[in-house]
């Protein structure tokens, strides 16, 4: 028991940085393309943009438990929509934030994944994922909500035991860029096709607060985290 503890210990301590691990210029630019890639391609977007909708539902829940409400379910959708279920009050700030910080969550996610990454903390963040999605996990709603949930907890896992710290910073910048131009598509469209049910028109419904000033805000959220990515990749670029 003992031996096992130690090696899980091991495996949450930070690792060097991806300038200090000698990593190839090249190895960095292909972890980004391949980030890059999985949004801008429509084929692979279909397939893996349920990883974004996660984040930008675990979002919701994070920041509901943080005010004090409880999250009680998890639900995806084979269109790669979803929806959380928190419980609480139903009109108020916490209502209002928790709603709000569905959009932001996967681009602010996505920085801290680059930053993470490149600063060698990959493995002590990805147990820090595992975790949260082990609770995810025991909130899902659906078989098809367990399937995705279950493979992202059992891909982070392999990759936290299995991988060296290079490739789980390497992975991560993959993951990061990803999620932030993710973010951007989202959001994209949702603009371009407005719904009463969307977070803006419920945010709006909440606060009487137009939803223009709302898809405002998250444009400014998702540009600064955008900005605080960007910062955590040039130094790798030159």
């Amino acid at each position: 028991m003992e031996a096992a503890w130690q090696e899980v210990v091991a495996r949450v301590r930070p690792g060097p940085a991806l300038l200090d691990a000698t990593t190839a210029e090249r190895t960095v630019w292909l972890a980004l393309a391949l980030g890059a890639a999985l949004v801008v391609v429509p084929g692979v977007w279909r397939l893996v943009r349920v990883a974004v909708t996660v984040v930008h539902e675990l979002g919701h829940a994070v920041v509901g438990m943080a005010v004090g409400r409880s999250f009680t379910g998890l639900v995806l959708r084979p269109d790669m929509s979803g929806h959380t279920v928190t419980v609480g009050p139903a009109r108020g700030p916490g209502r209002v934030v928790t709603t709000w910080a569905g959009y932001p969550a996967p681009a602010l996610v996505g920085a801290g994944l680059l930053h993470a990454g490149t600063a060698g903390w990959a493995p002590p963040v990805l147990a820090a994922l595992l975790v949260l999605l082990a609770v995810g996990a025991l909130r899902v709603r659906s078989f098809y909500t367990a399937l995705v949930v279950l493979g992202c907890l059992a891909g982070a896992a392999v990759l936290w035991w299995v991988g060296s710290p290079t490739l789980q910073g390497l992975v991560l910048v993959a993951a990061g860029v990803m999620l932030v131009l993710g973010a951007w598509r989202h959001l994209g469209a949702v603009l371009g096709s407005p719904d009463r049910g969307s977070d803006p028109a419920v945010l709006a419904q909440l606060t009487r607060v137009p939803t223009a000033v709302w898809t405002t805000t998250f444009v400014l959220a998702l540009g600064a985290a955008s900005w605080v990515a960007a910062r955590a990749v040039l130094p790798l670029l030159g």
